[in-house]
């Protein structure tokens, strides 16, 4: 066992004694070493709740005849960081979380983890740290959230808190309608209701086989998030004990089939990001055209808000991840999961109960996947779009630039209703290295959603988009402003086109134009210091998965 370095020979006697120390006797240091890593917090509502899981997981490792260690991790609420300068830390923390785990594991020398997380860019940081490592581990997601309710009608986070400024912005709501929103909107522990990034990367982590058959879709809530949580504790245990390391389950087919269910969820294009960056600690490789290809092979077959009209616990209900396996068993690669049963077994044991929540093939034939990659003088590297969650109408688009440096002056012109229809909003400087940290754009999107510009006016930046937002809002546009990327050479009343069917983003203005602006250009640095500093010196652009390029030492 791994642990071995830590608990055999003479002079290991220091670290055995300190080991007694924590309650062990000498029968546990013949048994494997599982960690716990922990995203418990009081700050994050899908983090709540983690107490009792941890518990769970600590009786499932000792059942399989192992010996648990929870440690914790850090995480921050994306939708209580939204809007100001403490979103610059939310893609930002992956990278700490990839690194805790690693220092921890590796300087305790353990056999195995059990990684308890949830949401946004925790799940990612976690898997990260896994596939670095290399060494056996499962994941447990803790689950989604129930909807609110508020006089018979379902709500959720997105749509009726951060759309809901909007329709107040503009009058459509009473302040104490307002007032009841925010309290309804959220009735407990767990992620988002929606498909949004914590959820996406719930699904697609099941998906890849590191969490067992049920566990994305299982209610934050519910006596079955407990029992996956205790199994998952087991299976930890077997997986060390048989030395099944995460790159046995993390391969380049297992990501294949990520790509699949991402398409068919209609997931959020925070996994533009992460995919690529857990892909290249694994020794993989995803690029933006993986996207685009499965894109256009895959269909949107799962109707769920925010581009459908139904919430996660209708997924769950409806037969969970391994009914939508069971629709997509001719696309998928047969890989091995941490639960010891194959992809395709999992499909065919798996029971789908509401067609209407996952749809057939059939029914949307015709149809391409939720993601989409635009390329064009104004986007030479890519940039990102979820076109599940546009509008028909809105997928062609054609506008005049309003240009903005920063999310908040973009904001204020929003809520002045200063705005009008035909409009490309523009918000740079808001990258990795520019923002830096690459901040989600859910206010200003959500608030002209609630203000009924849904399909008349147009959002791009360098920045990145919760999996909330619907409309024709492209992010993610590489290269950044900072780096001199064209987006940094828009004018106030530029001509833009959005070609979403064609893969297009054109800025209509002539190169000579361009070239000449290009002169004048001078970048606009961030004023940060500490980690963020660190931080965008390092970051790489969005197109490689804005991961930190010092973490692979150069071979000379």
């Amino acid at each position: 066992m791994r642990s071995d370095i830590i608990k055999v020979g003479l002079e290991r006697a220091p670290a055995r004694s300190l080991l007694f120390a924590t309650g062990l006797d000498k029968e546990d240091l013949k048994k494997p070493f599982i960690g716990v890593a922990s995203s418990y917090t009081e700050l994050i509502p899908g983090h709540v709740h983690m107490r009792r899981l941890e518990t769970a997981i600590g009786k499932g490792v000792h059942a399989g005849g192992g010996v648990s260690f929870i440690f914790g991790i850090p995480g921050i609420c994306d939708g209580i960081a939204m809007g100001h300068p403490g979103m610059r830390y939310s893609l930002a923390i992956r990278e700490v979380i990839a690194d805790a785990i690693e220092c921890v594991a590796s300087a305790h020398c353990l056999d195995g983890l059990v990684l308890l997380t949830n949401c946004d860019k925790i799940t990612p940081g976690m898997l990260m740290a896994l596939a670095r490592l290399d060494i056996p581990g499962i994941v447990v997601t803790a689950g989604p959230m129930l909807c609110g309710n508020l006089r018979g009608k379902r709500l959720s986070l997105v749509g009726d808190t951060f759309e809901a400024v909007g329709r107040r912005r503009k009058g459509d709501i009473s302040q104490e309608e307002m007032d009841r929103l925010e309290m309804e909107a959220c009735p407990g522990a767990g992620s988002c209701q929606g498909l949004y990034t914590a959820n996406t990367m719930a699904c697609l982590t099941e998906t890849m086989g590191m969490s067992l058959p049920g566990c994305a879709a299982a209610l934050a809530v519910s006596a079955e998030k407990d029992r996956i949580a205790y199994k998952s504790g087991q299976v930890a245990v077997r997986l060390a004990k048989d030395d099944v390391t995460s790159r046995t389950i993390m391969t380049p087919e297992a990501f294949e089939n990520a790509l699949v269910m991402d398409m068919a969820l209609g997931g959020s294009t925070n996994t533009c990001l992460h995919l690529p960056a857990i892909a290249r600690e694994a020794g993989s490789e995803i690029t933006l055209d993986h996207f685009n290809e499965t894109s256009k092979r895959i269909p949107h077959l799962v109707d769920l808000v925010p581009s459908g009209k139904y919430f996660l616990e209708d997924l769950y209900y409806a037969g969970g991840i391994p009914a939508v396996l069971k629709r997509l068993a001719g696309d998928l690669n047969d890989c091995m999961t941490v639960s010891g049963k194959r992809i395709l077994e999992i499909a065919e044991e798996a029971e789908l109960t509401d067609e209407k929540v996952i749809k057939s093939k059939k029914e949307v034939a015709g149809q391409e996947g939720g993601i989409a990659v635009l390329y064009g003088n104004l986007a030479p590297e890519g940039a990102v779009v979820k076109q599940s969650a546009v509008l028909p109408e809105a997928r062609y688009f054609k506008g005049h630039a309003r240009v903005f440096t920063r999310e908040e002056q973009a904001m204020k012109a929003i809520m002045n209703r200063d705005i009008g229809p035909g409009s490309v909003v523009v918000i740079r400087y808001e990258g990795p290295q520019g923002g830096p940290g690459m901040r989600e754009m859910l206010s200003p999107t959500a608030a002209l959603v609630g203000m009924g510009l849904e399909t008349s006016v147009a959002l791009l930046t360098d920045g990145r988009f919760s999996g909330g937002t619907r409309g024709p809002c492209v992010g993610h546009v590489c290269p950044e402003a900072m780096v001199g990327g064209p987006i940094a050479l828009v004018e106030e009343g530029d001509e833009i086109t959005i070609d979403i069917p064609a893969r297009s983003l054109e800025l209509h203005v002539s190169e000579d134009v361009l070239q000449k602006r290009r002169k004048r250009w001078k970048p606009i640095v961030p004023q940060v210091n500490g980690y963020l500093a660190r931080y965008a010196r390092l970051v790489s652009a969005a197109s490689k998965g804005a991961v930190l390029d010092a973490n692979h030492y150069p071979v000379v």
